[in-house]
Parts: C-alpha cells; structure tokens; sequence
C-alpha cells in the first residue's frame, strides 16, 4: 500500500517509517523540511501536497502537531497549536476529498490531553472529558480527522500517551536532570502518568492502519499505567541515581504557566479498545520498558 504521512521525521514517525517499510508499504513523507534525514530505502519526501495525487494513495496517516511542551502556552502559542494539528487535518482531508477515490484510511493522532484531570478513575475511549485547553485543542483535531467518513474513509485516532525513548519525546528533556541526581516526583506525585514505548506507539499505528475492522478513538498507553512518583522511583533506578529533589506544585506553576497542566493532570489512561481487539503490548510493564531503554552492560 502506498502510505503519505505527516510528521513522519517525528519522534514517533521515525520509529514507525522504517515498519511501515519492513511490512512492504511504499511510505511517502509530507513535510516542510526541504532536505529532511531519511534512512535509505525507507521512505521519500514531498514538501507540498498539491504535488500529490489522492488517488495514488492507499492510506494516510496524520502525526503532525507543533511540539505541546517546548514553550508556554501564550495565546501566541495556543494558536499555533491549534494550526498545526486542526488546519493541516482539514487540509488532508480536503485533498483526500479531491479524489474521486479517496485513500481508504486515515489514521490521525490525537492525544491523552483529550481528556483533562480525570483523578484516580481508569479513562477508557468512553470516559467523558472534562473542559480545559487540551481537550478543547485534541476535540478540534479528531472533529477534523473526523470528517473523512463523510468521504467513505474508515477513520481511526490515537490517543497518544507520554512516548518513551532515549533519544527524544519527553525522556530527553527529563534525563539531564535524573543523571545528575537531580530528579524527583512532581508535586504530589500521586497523579497518573500514561505512557508507552515508542516501539509500542509505532506498532499500534502500523495495526490500526492494517486492520480493516478497526474505527474510531483509540487510547495509545501501556495497559499499566504508573503515578507520577512510581515513574520517577522506576526511572532512578533504571539509571541508578537517586531521585530525592520533588518539585513543589506550586513552583511548577510558577515557572510553567497553564502549560504545567502538562506535568501535572492525572490520566489513568488503559487501552480497552486495542486489547478487546486484539492488539498485543510488547512492553506491557514500565521496568521491562526502562530496562530495554536503557540496558545494563554487563
């Protein structure tokens, strides 16, 4: 199948790129970068979609979004959030509309932002959101993502969690401060931390695309999530560092704005749909995560 994907020199893009390839899919990039880093053989990039033809594409997977958490949310900032995720869905799927045969598929991510403060209650796809600025950006983006049935295309979203890697997402900005021994709980630590292995993350993606019966939102975490403090106990002891430093809850919204919404919410976040379905965690369990991140040497 021919696949174009937005944001796939992504973090979670280029761990899913070189799957989509393995499995036999000819992956086209859509991306701004004129000269983006591509592993050979894995995939080709376009940098305007007007280039394209609708009609030669059997899939379209949508991952782009300007980063949630590399600045504060000034109205400045909301706005270009919103215009990275909502106008270039809209976008795709007025170009997908072009065709008088649209690709059959689209899968678009959204996010566990979607939900809000949620407590200690388990969030499934039907847990209903509470209000605030990231369920009001990721409800704009599925609505848009959404408008692709109209066109006859089985739409699936991801509700993605916290992406764990070594080498970017949110362990890149965390680790400096681990490795010093520097790290600690956030607040009371007690708030819920949704995660999943990139690995997990890509290989959901490539699943949802590939299974004809699969529709509509899908939570993208590991079927055991962790508090924020049980993460920062597992972290240390991944890299062997203390993790005594708390930061106090009010010293993150000092320094983070509305933005330490981010650090702060509680998401209890499981994957119902993908387990009913059938779908089956490579890294069910955050030590066996951490520990395939970050590998003892003997």
């Amino acid at each position: 199948m021919r696949v174009l994907i937005t944001g796939g020199t992504g973090f979670v893009g280029q761990a899913l790129c070189p799957r989509l390839a393995d499995a036999g899919h000819e992956v086209v990039i859509l991306t701004r970068q004129p000269n983006p880093r591509l592993p050979a053989g894995v995939a080709h990039a376009v940098t305007d979609l007007r280039d394209l033809d609708a009609r030669q594409f059997g899939a379209v997977i949508n991952l782009a979004g300007a980063p949630i958490g590399d600045a504060r949310w000034t109205d400045a900032r909301k706005k270009l959030l919103l215009e990275s995720r909502v106008a270039t869905t809209a976008r795709l799927v007025e170009w997908m509309g072009s065709a008088a045969r649209p690709p059959g598929v689209l899968v678009s991510a959204s996010a566990v932002g979607y939900y809000g403060e949620q407590g200690d209650r388990p969030i499934t796809e039907d847990t209903a959101p509470t209000p605030g600025f990231t369920h009001e950006l990721c409800a704009a983006w599925e609505r848009e993502a959404g408008k692709a049935t109209a066109l006859g295309v089985r739409v699936c979203t991801m509700r993605i969690g916290v992406v764990l890697d070594r080498d970017g997402g949110a362990l890149a900005k965390m680790l400096p401060a681990f490795r010093a021994g520097a790290g600690g709980r956030l607040g009371s630590g007690r708030h819920y931390f949704p995660w999943i292995h990139r690995e997990d993350a890509a290989e959901a993606c490539r699943w949802l695309l590939e299974n004809p019966q699969s529709r509509g939102a899908y939570n993208l975490s590991a079927p055991n999530p962790v508090t924020n403090a049980e993460f920062t106990r597992a972290l240390g002891r991944a890299l062997g560092r203390p993790t005594v430093l708390p930061m106090p809850e009010a010293a993150l919204k000092l320094l983070f704005g509305e933005m330490s919404e981010l650090l702060l919410v509680s998401d209890r976040m499981l994957p119902k749909r993908l387990l009913d379905e059938g779908f089956r965690f490579r890294y069910p369990d955050l030590g066996d995560a951490l520990a395939a991140i970050f590998p003892r040497r003997a």
